[in-house]
């Protein structure tokens, strides 16, 4: 578990490669900057860790290719403070990337093996999620909004209608919508039943499942 000067530089040259790919937000570029990703994968794959590549984690699952994570929450336009839901915990590495932003930040996960994984391993490296959640993420989370954020790591069909009500007039949901490749979606709430739409180009992303436990 260790962070090194290499590690550091690494990270940098990977912040480089996003500016270079149309990054802007400081912040976000910043909270890429700290994060040792290397940290969230097998040992096996430290060396890809400071790729603009996604790789394989357990259950099936992917880490985030690096530009994915920081153009959501780019969108996000986060500020310290703010209530953000994150659905899919997957590695931990959106969520801390979240949290070094000062986001308070609930996420949910739906895989137990991820969800036990990575509810051990966050805190261990000094990321502490206000909550993390067993559970389906298509309901969003109720007891706690309404939220700044909404931020969906995995591919869905369509927006789900808990998510667009447990956002904050002006908050913002990011999610991925589509089936093979997804459109990246941005709807901002403008009013109790007013919401802005924008769709922001192809990604590709493992799908979002429904109560698959």
């Amino acid at each position: 578990m260790k962070d090194t000067f290499k590690h550091k530089g690494m990270r940098q040259q990977l912040v480089d490669t996003l500016e270079s790919k149309g990054i802007k937000d400081k912040d976000v570029l910043n909270a890429i900057g700290k994060v040792p990703r290397h940290l969230f994968m097998d040992s096996g794959f430290i060396d890809h860790a400071y790729v603009d590549k996604a790789f394989p984690i357990a259950a099936d699952q992917t880490i985030s290719q690096p530009y994915t994570v920081a153009f959501q929450t780019e969108l996000l336009q986060i500020k310290s403070g703010d209530k953000v839901l994150e659905i899919g915990t997957g590695s931990g590495y959106q969520c801390a990337v979240l949290i070094e932003l000062g986001a308070k930040v609930y996420s949910i996960e739906r895989q137990q093996e991820l969800f036990k994984k990575t509810s051990k391993f966050l805190p261990k490296i000094g990321y502490r999620a206000k909550k993390l959640i067993f559970g389906d993420g298509y309901k969003g989370l109720k007891e706690e909004a309404p939220f700044d954020g909404i931020i969906v790591t995995a591919g869905a069909p369509f927006a789900p209608k808990p998510l667009l009500s447990q956002l904050a007039i002006g908050g913002r949901l990011v999610i991925p919508v589509g089936d093979d490749v997804q459109i990246m979606t941005l709807f901002i709430r403008k009013g109790t039943k007013e919401f802005e739409k924008h769709e922001l180009g192809e990604f590709r992303f493992v799908p979002m499942l429904e109560d698959k436990n």
